[in-house]
């Protein structure tokens, strides 16, 4: 899909993700196009699904979610049927910032935050070790975060 995008596309693209809040006339000054063909451009990528969503970034800290675990888990079995239980499952659980299925020993890595590590052990020992499936779990309190964006490298194409 990249291969679709011109220059204009990718300047567009990198400013809306540096700040969703661009008006159309900064963000077309900031692109080097004229408002009309700038506001084209943005709803073709809107619709095309380039940009799927405009939201605030909250502080961490200041809503007291700032201390991040990662969590292993290992299911019974490897079936569709068990990964997709499990999958479905984490949907509704706010404080699961991201689930990865992964390859190797373990076969999702879970991303989560909570306000301390006496939360974190409530919600495992209430919330996770109820979820479908879970044969096994291993705990990774995050020490220090040293990068942590939500920005993609908007790439040359190949």
């Amino acid at each position: 899909m990249l291969e679709d995008l011109d220059d204009f596309d990718r300047k567009i693209l990198r400013a809306m993700q540096a700040n969703g809040r661009l008006s159309v006339g900064d963000l077309s000054d900031e692109v080097g196009l004229s408002k009309t063909p700038c506001l084209t451009r943005l709803r073709r990528l809107e619709a095309k699904g380039y940009i799927r969503q405009y939201k605030g970034v909250l502080d961490p800290a200041l809503i007291r979610q700032d201390y991040v675990t990662f969590v292993q888990v290992k299911l019974e079995a490897t079936t569709r049927r068990h990964l997709d239980a499990f999958s479905d499952a984490v949907q509704n659980i706010p404080q699961i910032q991201s689930c990865h299925m992964m390859s190797g020993g373990y076969d999702f890595l879970l991303k989560i935050r909570t306000r301390n590590m006496k939360a974190y052990r409530e919600l495992l020992g209430d919330v996770l070790s109820e979820l479908p499936g879970i044969a096994q779990t291993s705990t990774f309190p995050v020490m220090e975060t040293v990068k942590d964006t939500h920005d993609y490298a908007v790439l040359e194409p190949v």
